[in-house]
């Protein structure tokens, strides 16, 4: 079979290869990949400028999947050969660390990840743990289910680490994929969301006001500080949500946050920033950061897309196959579309 292979370290090093077919072992499950989704982070293991989590090349790319289960290994039962699921992404994990003893086994020293580790979802088969599988309700169909993984990160980063109370002035910062989330997460919670972007990000933000901003800002022509102190009588917002991972935009976002409000990021920078650490003291904020997904943030997120409380199938602008992984990786960087999905060749 076909897989999209990062097969040495250094920049670049990838192409699409023939790989072998995996059988699932005792307390696996093996996938048949109907679509995989490009994250952000397949673009930074292309680069080899990736932090924090440990790639082993030679490795099939890939982590935001769903797809058919086709076989069940020894001592699985709670699974069956025809079902509908999608998968978490940390494969493996020491599970005796605080972290992997309270259930936060994203943040576990040892973890090991799929499509970094352990061969992933750009091919035509993925094997992974029974513990890390998710059922894909009927009413999801697989291209909408292949962003389960990053709907989880956001429900992890805004629902389990970030209070949003109703009424909240919600500023999301970045109009790509996770971004989009975001904002749908936070009307979820009944808040007030302004999505900020560029001049480049203008059908994104058309987008999301599709998907239910109350307010969209370019910031290259419109002044955004201006429009949150309309908002909340000068305070400033009460929850920023960093989706951009870009310098400016975080540094912006900081002072637009208001005195003793919470700012989360949760876009990546894929590399070491400046930031004023007095505006966070001296305005006393509280400032998260977060890292992939849990267990309860997965069922969270699932259930939001299978309500219709988040609509993922509208973020997705292309179907591609593995073979156009060139055109598709440009295509994301150059932010031409949304949310890239490619799919398996024989």
């Amino acid at each position: 079979m076909k897989g999209l292979v990062k097969y040495a370290k250094g920049p670049g090093n990838m192409e699409v290869r023939d790989v072998a077919e995996s059988k699932a072992g005792p307390g696996q499950v093996k996938i048949e990949v109907k679509a995989a989704g490009i994250c952000g982070s397949d673009l930074h293991i292309f680069h080899d400028d990736i932090a924090g989590i440990p790639i082993n090349p030679p490795v099939v790319t890939g982590h935001e999947f769903t797809g058919v289960i086709v076989e069940v290994g020894e001592g699985v039962t709670q699974w069956k050969v025809g079902e509908r699921v999608t998968s978490e992404t940390a494969v493996s994990f020491c599970g005796d660390c605080m972290h992997c003893r309270t259930g936060r086994y994203n943040l576990c020293n040892n973890r090991r990840t799929l499509g970094y580790w352990y061969n992933g979802a750009f091919t035509s088969y993925t094997v992974v743990p029974k513990e890390r599988i998710h059922k894909l309700p009927d009413a999801i169909d697989f291209i909408a289910g292949a962003l389960a993984e990053p709907l989880a990160c956001v429900t992890h980063a805004v629902l389990e680490l970030t209070t949003i109370i109703t009424g909240d002035v919600v500023l999301v910062s970045g109009p790509g994929s996770i971004g989009m989330l975001a904002l749908q997460v936070a009307k979820a919670q009944g808040a007030i969301v302004v999505v900020s972007g560029t001049n480049i990000d203008r059908e994104r933000l058309a987008m999301a006001k599709k998907l239910g901003a109350d307010y969209t800002v370019d910031v290259t022509e419109q002044d955004l500080a201006a429009l949150i102190n309309e908002l909340t009588c000068g305070k400033g917002a009460d929850v920023t949500l960093e989706c951009s991972g870009a310098a400016r935009a975080a540094n912006d976002a900081l002072v637009l946050t208001r005195k003793f409000g919470h700012y989360t990021q949760i876009g990546l920078f894929g590399k070491p920033i400046q930031i004023d650490f007095e505006k966070i003291c001296f305005r006393e904020l509280k400032v998260t950061g977060s890292l992939g997904s849990t267990w309860t943030s997965w069922e969270k997120a699932i259930q939001l897309m299978a309500s219709g409380k988040v609509n993922t199938r509208d973020l997705v602008s292309h179907v591609m196959p593995i073979t156009e992984w060139e055109k598709a990786f440009k295509m994301f960087e150059d932010k031409e579309g949304y949310k890239l999905v490619l799919t398996p060749v024989e």
